[in-house]
């Protein structure tokens, strides 16, 4: 018999998982015996059976989770620090993977959020979501518990692009072996990482385009695949940028490994040291918008692109986006002309000879 009466006064019932291993559990009464057991075999016939003996907790598959990911190395150790900081000294850290309901997801959200800037939380709690949605493949947990959470209202900051005058003013004020580097990620809109792993290979003089192969690693410092298919791309290459490009490589000579962006002692530039050294002075000389970093320069790229009449799927190809949805979400306040589009596009419509065709 599979649920047998054990000496003190309990009932033990016992089933086959999957994968042929036995699994127990005593109850008061034969009666909640046997509907567990029930329960369990209609679940392993149906492909959903939940393996009542682990113990995991949240914190221990989290970690066990972020370790199988093909992370890069700075995904991983933000990956880390999340769980580290925000999952492991919590409740919901220690508590047993199977048994966590959505009341307790939602408690550690609301908490969390009080310490997290809104963009943090969302990336915590989108991991959190990750590491429920592999337990339930796993079947660990029959459904996860991050579902329906609550956030508190969050606005981000609406983009106001740098004007190309305030981009010619901060490439005057940045050191002249760094002026090509400002000019280059605002006239081809790229990351920081990639702009400091442009070679110069990459730049096709001839045919008039930059190809973004490779970007500079912020961790390990070399030259590395992009993160993203998408990524890598052909950016089109403006004769202001091309003129720049051109003199800086005449006057400083690319590195060993190819790159043209390169410190006085032809080391590589990190990341934090571009930030620190270069653009914070610049942008107090130039008077720029206090908070100003390198990427307000990809943005004024991509709104320059949009004011040009460019579509949102050549800006986001451009960008290296895997579609247009974060172009759309990003910069749609800054679209031009919506408005008026908008008025006279309905105008046109009314208007006693109007051809709907027109519009």
């Amino acid at each position: 018999m599979s649920v047998q009466k054990r000496p003190n006064g309990t009932w033990r019932a016992r089933i086959l998982g999957p994968d042929g291993k036995e699994r127990a559990r005593h109850f008061p009464t034969r009666a909640a015996a046997k509907r567990w057991e029930a329960e369990q075999l209609a679940a392993r016939e149906r492909g959903q059976f939940i393996d009542p003996s682990n113990t995991a907790t949240v914190t221990e598959y989290a970690r066990a989770w972020a370790a199988s990911r093909p992370h890069r190395t700075g995904t991983a150790q933000r990956t880390e620090s999340m769980i580290a900081h925000h999952i492991e000294p919590t409740a919901l850290g220690n508590r047993r993977l199977s048994a966590v309901r959505p009341s307790e997801v939602q408690a550690w959200a609301t908490d969390r959020s009080t310490v997290l800037a809104p963009s943090t939380m969302r990336l915590l709690l989108a991991l959190m979501r990750s590491v429920f949605n592999s337990a339930v493949l796993d079947r660990l947990v029959a459904i996860s518990p991050v579902v329906r959470i609550q956030l508190p209202d969050y606005k981000p900051d609406e983009i106001v692009p740098l004007t190309p005058q305030q981009v010619k003013a901060f490439a005057d004020a940045v050191p002249a072996r760094c002026r090509a580097m400002i000019v280059a990620q605002a006239g081809l809109g790229l990351r920081l990482s990639e702009v400091l792993g442009l070679r110069a290979v990459d730049i096709r003089f001839l045919e008039r385009v930059v190809k973004i192969e490779v970007q500079r690693d912020r961790h390990t410092m070399k030259l590395v695949a992009p993160k993203t298919a998408r990524s890598r791309r052909s950016i089109p290459l403006p004769q202001v940028v091309a003129d720049e490009l051109a003199q800086h490589i005449a006057t400083y000579p690319p590195a060993a490994d190819g790159a043209i962006f390169t410190m006085d002692n032809g080391e590589p530039w990190k990341q934090n040291n571009v930030q620190r050294g270069v653009v914070l002075p610049g942008v107090e000389k130039a008077g720029l918008p206090p908070g100003t970093t390198s990427h307000d320069l990809r943005h004024a790229y991509a709104a320059w692109l949009l004011m040009a009449g460019e579509s949102v799927i050549v800006v986001a190809e451009r960008l290296g986006h895997a579609d247009a949805t974060m172009v759309l979400r990003t910069y749609s306040r800054i679209m031009p002309d919506q408005e008026d589009r908008t008025r006279k596009a309905i105008d046109r419509l009314w208007s006693q000879n109007a051809d709907p065709k027109a519009i």
